[in-house]
């Protein structure tokens, strides 16, 4: 890595909390040594207080662009320039871009899309289908926005009643009002709501940080009887490989049990393409990561 950075070398970041577990940096510096670009990408321990000065930061050096994790994706919105179309609608941004490294920075989000083709490598499409999400953050919200455009027939969102639940009922405000999804938001709390959504669902999707450390003993379904042949399982977490949930389904006989990583990939291989104008080389990185 270090022998080809050079006095041009152009810099993006990766801005989030807790972040030293991510393989973005591992995939983005791969791809790039693969092309022979002369970028670099590095992870920054980035939350709310110290939001307003790295943005400052990014704008003051001239970074080309960064990617934005939790907690940072709502938070940032204030501080950019321009908003996309599809981040506008989905209240979150990860990715921004810094216009020729002269100040001006624009937000994206590809979420939704890392997620949709995601579950499309595996076999899975969403058009038609009844799905149940919890998390109504910034994932869960470009995954339901993506999935209500891909032509998902329900989508059941559960979240507990917290800062966020507000946003899970705009979330499903927007869907009703611009897609021919149904889309409905109710407590997490109501545990036999929850259970009958999942029974009745053809895919059940965690967006949530549950199973991510500090979380990593904890699964949000825990009742074997709401794992069927028939139902698709899709953590976003990917830190660990398998979280609890994952190891549940697969136990007890889901049709899939999904990790985040895929999700990782494809929405890495859009922010790529966003910073350099440059196609990822997604084949020769989803070897590589999923091996690692």
């Amino acid at each position: 890595m270090t022998e080809r950075l050079t006095g041009h070398t152009l810099l993006i970041s990766l801005i989030a909390t807790p972040i030293r577990h991510s393989m973005s940096p591992t995939m983005h510096n791969e791809a790039f040594a693969k092309l022979g670009l002369d970028y670099a990408y590095l992870a920054f321990e980035v939350g709310n207080e110290e939001l307003k000065d790295t943005i400052q930061g990014i704008r003051a050096l001239g970074i080309r662009g960064s990617n934005v994790s939790m907690p940072n994706k709502q938070a940032i919105i204030p501080y950019l320039d321009e908003v996309s179309p599809e981040a506008t609608l989905i209240g979150a941004v990860n990715t921004v871009t810094n216009i020729d490294g002269k100040g001006h920075l624009v937000g994206y989000n590809t979420d939704g899309i890392g997620a949709m083709e995601a579950l499309k490598d595996e076999g899975i499409g969403v058009k038609d289908q009844i799905i149940t999400l919890t998390g109504a953050g910034g994932a869960g919200t470009a995954i339901a926005i993506q999935a209500a455009f891909d032509g998902a027939k329900e989508l059941r969102i559960f979240n507990i009643d917290d800062t966020v639940f507000s946003n899970a009922k705009e979330t499903a405000r927007k869907i009703n009002e611009n897609t021919a999804c149904q889309a409905t938001v109710t407590d997490l709390a109501d545990q036999k709501a929850f259970k009958k959504s999942i029974s009745e669902s053809n895919i059940y999707i965690d967006a949530t940080g549950v199973g991510m450390k500090p979380l990593e003993d904890i699964s949000l379904i825990n009742d074997s009887t709401l794992i069927r042949p028939d139902l698709v399982v899709f953590d976003v977490v990917y830190s660990p490989r398998e979280t609890k949930l994952l190891k549940f389904a697969k136990k007890h006989g889901a049709k899939k049990a999904i990790n985040g990583l895929g999700m990782m990939l494809y929405q890495g291989a859009a922010a790529f393409k966003l910073f350099t104008g440059e196609d990822m080389p997604v084949s020769y990185i989803k070897e590589l990561l999923f091996k690692v």
